[in-house]
């Protein structure tokens, strides 16, 4: 992970860039009662002004630059996530389960499988080898975390978190420790499961519904939540909002999810966001408050079987209180993937706009968000527009460039999107 720089004020709105005027900000009515009791005091984790006055911020360049694309490395396979270590290396895990070792960051770089224990992950549908985060001590530690379907006796059983040690040459990882087991999985459909790490140091957990109705409203199971624990002992951490209660719900952190593909944090804020896939429209960004709930239902509150999809994406009918997405599809969907933001004075008017990876709309969406973390622009590079296919994972290298995986299942690549200098 890159360090993030912090900052007292929350960054500027960009200027605008080339909207798509197909995809804006849908709104929710509201009425109706929420079925699960009182929720415990939210908020966003945002630090409390000290009084003192913030300097001035620097002027924001409102030049858009001019993005290159370079083709890092090919003959990967559904690459899901991407993990940069100290040397200059990258590691790519691969849905079908294989974690590669690519020798660096520019055009040309040498694909190498790292030999690991994988046999017991179930690779069906969207699950497989998924997540990743490198731990922030990797110099030190060589340690990485990775989610993944699990297969127990042949059968499939859960999705975990899996915590791992690299070889000192990267030729081999050995497993270290289940971080945290008990993850819905069913078909294999709405897996989940994007990692990331907190300004705090906190583990997130963005998880899917694995497709079943009565899953996001339910406390008790993690799926269609974001999850928060401790990165080395997997347990809950004491400021959860149900860290006091006993199950699941003591890792819950919020809830009401379809499927959360994407999670990123703000730099300067610390503020968390999420892409989430929608059914056949509204896929969403959310700014994520601690215990809240983000309205979807796909069981009515228990009164229908099965996985009723013509739900909206946040009932506020049924739940007042749920949170409204920052961002929405409209009536379409792109099946966003990844999030990440934007950092450096070399994207201009770019930088800290959150970029969201698309699966069916193979682009990558630039989003721009105003002064109280809420939407107000979207844009896409028309370098990224179409002809790399489906893209997945988005990550922000050391050297300040985007990495971006392909994930067409056949020949995929990892890239490198940077402005041109």
């Amino acid at each position: 992970m890159r360090p993030r720089t912090a900052s007292a004020a929350r960054p500027r709105p960009l200027a605008s860039v080339a909207a798509l005027a197909l995809l804006g900000v849908a709104s929710c009515s509201s009425s109706g009662g929420d079925d699960l009791g009182e929720v415990p005091p939210r908020s966003s984790g945002t630090a409390t002004p000290t009084g003192e006055e913030s300097p001035s911020p620097a002027p924001r360049s409102t030049v858009v630059p001019d993005l290159v694309v370079e083709e890092v490395a090919d003959g990967l396979e559904h690459g899901w996530d991407i993990g940069f270590l100290p040397d200059g290396r990258v590691l790519v895990t691969e849905r079908p389960a294989r974690i590669s070792l690519l020798s660096g960051m520019r055009k040309g770089a040498e694909v190498t499988r790292v030999d690991a224990d994988l046999d017991d992950v179930w690779v069906q549908g969207e699950g497989g080898l998924m997540g990743m985060v490198v731990h922030p001590d990797f110099a030190a530690s060589r340690e990485f975390t990775t989610c993944q379907t699990h297969l127990d006796d042949g059968e499939p059983d859960d999705i975990r978190l899996v915590t791992w040690r690299l070889s000192e040459d990267g030729g081999s990882a050995e497993r270290v420790d289940t971080l945290l087991a008990g993850l819905p999985l069913s078909t294999g459909r709405h897996s989940g499961c994007r990692l990331e790490i907190a300004d705090d140091g906190a583990l997130l957990v963005g998880t899917g519904d694995t497709a079943v109705g009565s899953i996001p409203q339910d406390l008790d199971s993690l799926g269609g939540k974001t999850l928060r624990l401790d990165l080395e002992t997997g347990e809950p951490l004491p400021d959860n909002p149900w860290a006091g209660e006993s199950g699941p719900r003591r890792y819950v952190w919020s809830y009401g999810h379809r499927n959360i593909q994407g999670v990123a944090v703000q730099p300067g804020t610390g503020e968390v966001y999420t892409a989430e896939h929608g059914p056949d429209k509204n896929d969403e960004v959310n700014l994520i408050e601690r215990g809240a709930n983000y309205g979807w239902d796909p069981s009515q509150g228990g009164t229908v079987g099965g996985y009723d999809e013509s739900v909206p994406m946040t009932d506020r009918e049924r739940f007042p209180d749920a949170v409204p997405a920052v961002w929405q599809s409209g009536n379409s969907t792109q099946a966003v993937c990844s999030a990440e933001f934007l950092e450096g004075e070399e994207w201009g008017a770019l930088d800290g706009a959150l970029v969201v990876t698309a699966l069916k709309g193979a682009k990558l969406l630039v989003l721009t968000l105003d002064d109280d973390g809420q939407f107000a622009d979207v844009s896409i590079p028309e370098a990224t527009n179409g002809p790399y296919g489906r893209l997945r994972a988005a990550r922000l290298g050391p050297d300040g460039a985007l990495y971006v995986t392909t994930t067409n299942g056949d020949d995929d690549e990892l890239l490198r999107v940077a402005p041109r200098s």
